[in-house]
């Protein structure tokens, strides 16, 4: 059976209860997508952790950037992930790994594979779909 996302009610769900965002590749260049889709994720209350090895120790929208999903010293809702689909199996296996409920992979990135690994350990699986679009839909940051 081919991949289907969540229904928007479902998202809206996730999006209401997710306390902590780890995001995966967010770059400290602010004119990247991922850092402005994060910024606007931290400005509608949620808390981003930013993930990329090689901004680790540093300090991006005023968090601590860790090298990896295992390096986060706390728990983590969602995984949202910027990195090519050819990465995302990797990175499904780090979000279970680290007990994540949510790998969310952003707009244009699709890997059957990662959604098999993280659907099969319980995760939800969202791909291509922007996490901001998604919570300016279905109105979950408002009512946070």
């Amino acid at each position: 059976m081919p991949f289907q996302n969540p229904s928007r009610e479902r998202i809206g769900e996730l999006l209401e209860a997710a306390g902590n965002i780890a995001v995966v590749g967010l770059s400290d260049k602010t004119d990247r997508t991922s850092y402005m889709v994060s910024q606007a994720m931290q400005s509608r209350g949620y808390r981003i952790i930013p993930v990329n090895p090689t901004a680790a120790g540093e300090t991006i929208l005023g968090e601590t950037c860790y090298a990896s999903l295992a390096d986060v010293p706390e728990p983590i809702d969602i995984v949202d992930v910027f990195r090519r689909s050819e990465f995302c199996a990797d990175v499904a296996r780090e979000s279970v790994e680290v007990g994540a409920k949510t790998l969310w992979l952003q707009s244009g990135v699709f890997s059957e594979e990662a959604a098999q690994i993280a659907g099969d350990a319980g995760l939800t699986v969202i791909m291509d779909r922007c996490i901001k679009v998604e919570d300016a839909v279905t109105g979950a940051g408002s009512r946070r």
